[in-house]
């Protein structure tokens, strides 16, 4: 049986008579978890793609900007709130929804998984992390989305401040690394990374410390925005 909120939509996004496109949002949600870059799915309770795995989304309300919609989706989705969130890109394939002409505003978004506590509700039946290394099939062109979604954020590591997202509050230079390493999938030289990272001059030295394996306790930082 079809929610009350499926229903809904469907009456408010039949095709117009001239065949005008509807708009939805859709959320890329990473996270880092188990030494891994993870993505947030959900199973679509209803059709098409019914019982397929698919990225949070819907369609925009009346009234609602752009980010608006994203944030209430991914809420009432997944029952995540307050993350990181930037807009991705837009995809426009007439073909990309079986239902109508369909235009995606695609997000990206960054959240540290500790005490964050996912569950399905409204029309997803079911809402988990999945590796990037290891998706499963996806509904619509959701796959298209998440590898681009995965290219940009490799991409913005590289200018901005983005990976900080993904940390506590206050972090070791080794978890940092670490951090960059996982989204990069590469291994990173220790000296070379430390001296970059302390040049920018955007991290904060706490006078606290934090045991790190069986070596000396390491110094924590915070993350500071330039003025």
């Amino acid at each position: 049986m079809k929610s009350l909120k499926t229903l809904l939509e469907e009456q408010a996004y039949r095709p117009a008579p001239d065949e005008r496109p509807s708009v939805t949002v859709d959320i890329v949600l990473f996270t880092i978890s188990e030494g891994e870059l993870k993505l947030l799915l959900i199973k679509r309770r209803d059709e098409p793609f019914k019982a397929m795995w698919a990225i949070p989304g819907g369609f925009v309300r009346k009234g609602e900007t752009l980010d608006q919609a994203a944030l209430r989706e991914l809420r009432e989705e997944t029952n995540v709130s307050g993350v990181y969130l930037e807009q991705l890109y837009t995809f426009g394939d007439p073909e990309r929804d079986p239902r109508t002409w369909v235009i995606t505003v695609a997000y990206f978004a960054l959240v540290n998984s500790v005490n964050l506590q996912i569950k399905a509700e409204t029309d997803a039946i079911d809402a988990s992390w999945h590796s990037i290394n290891n998706l499963p099939t996806l509904a619509f062109d959701h796959r298209k989305i998440v590898d681009y979604a995965v290219w940009r954020l490799r991409n913005k590591l590289e200018y901005t401040t983005v990976g900080f997202q993904l940390l506590p509050e206050k972090f070791t230079l080794t978890e940092l690394q670490r951090v960059y390493e996982i989204i990069l999938d590469k291994t990173l030289d220790k000296r070379n990374f430390r001296k970059k990272i302390l040049s920018l001059s955007i991290l904060k030295e706490l006078n606290e410390t934090k045991m790190d394996g069986i070596h000396r306790p390491a110094k924590l930082y915070t993350f500071v925005e330039k003025l």
